[in-house]
């Protein structure tokens, strides 16, 4: 194979059968499961990377499980894992703190493409009679149960559709051939396209158990807040890069007659 061949053919790994395609990558019928509660500030503020922020009076995490039957590229999956509301340079969003799912592709594209922090585990989302249910297997082990009700009361769709047209974040982290960090990037994306096929809100409850490779509880709830069960078409959008930790200098740690240092 010739070197402008490589360079060609260069998109993803493995170079001659790639975990995943091109994008754009379009999910249709996907389906949310959302529970938003209340956590301890200093732990929360513990996970969240400068130079995002927190809200320490309200401490807030938002628990998803999500399905999705039909998307381009990934084919049927389910995920579940935490995003925390942040801010950025005055703006809302979410950073994504953690993400368990059970496909292949996804995984390697999420990770190399945008930085999505994902691990492989199984993840369920179904609705059992009157119940909507969300869980999470790491192994043998259950470390994730949420449920509500099912369709009690029709949430507010400009409400929600502002939400998920909000900037996203995550923590790009691509090791060096000698394991030190080569990319260290806070990436912005955005999802687009979106359309709204329902919301709901109910009674909801959830339950985190400890495990050490799959952390969840160690963001514990301390109270549930709201929840909301959602159904959209949308696409995944190709992310930005806003700050280069391997170039750029962290935020205080200017002293007097010291050059800046970066993290």
């Amino acid at each position: 194979m010739r070197e402008t061949d490589v360079k060609q053919r260069a998109f993803a790994m493995p170079l001659t059968s790639p975990a995943y395609p091109p994008g754009p990558y379009r999910f249709v019928d996907r389906e949310y499961l959302i529970i938003t509660y209340r956590t301890d500030p200093a732990k929360l503020r513990a996970v969240v990377p400068e130079p995002l922020e927190i809200d320490q009076r309200e401490a807030l995490v938002k628990y998803e499980f999500i399905r999705m039957p039909d998307s381009n590229g990934f084919g049927d999956y389910t995920e579940s894992g935490q995003v925390i509301p942040v801010s950025f340079r005055g703006r809302k969003g979410g950073y994504t703190h953690c993400m368990f799912l059970n496909d292949e592709g996804p995984i390697a594209g999420g990770r190399e493409l945008w930085g999505f922090p994902k691990k492989l585990a199984q993840p369920t989302l179904r609705t059992e009679i009157d119940t909507l249910i969300g869980t999470l297997d790491y192994g043998p082990l259950r470390v994730a149960t949420g449920t509500m009700g099912y369709k009690h009361r029709e949430a507010d769709l400009a409400k929600v559709k502002a939400t998920f047209s909000e900037p996203n974040f995550l923590l790009k982290i691509i090791p060096h051939v000698d394991g030190s960090p080569r990319v260290c990037e806070l990436v912005q994306y955005h999802l687009e396209d979106i359309m709204l096929k329902g919301a709901w809100t109910g009674p909801a409850a959830l339950a985190l158990t400890p495990h050490a490779l799959a952390p969840v509880a160690e963001l514990p709830v301390l109270e549930i807040v709201s929840a909301i069960h959602i159904r959209a078409d949308l696409t995944l959008g190709l992310g930005t890069v806003v700050h280069d930790y391997l170039h750029q200098p962290a935020r205080g740690s200017m002293r007097a007659g010291e050059r800046a240092l970066v993290f």
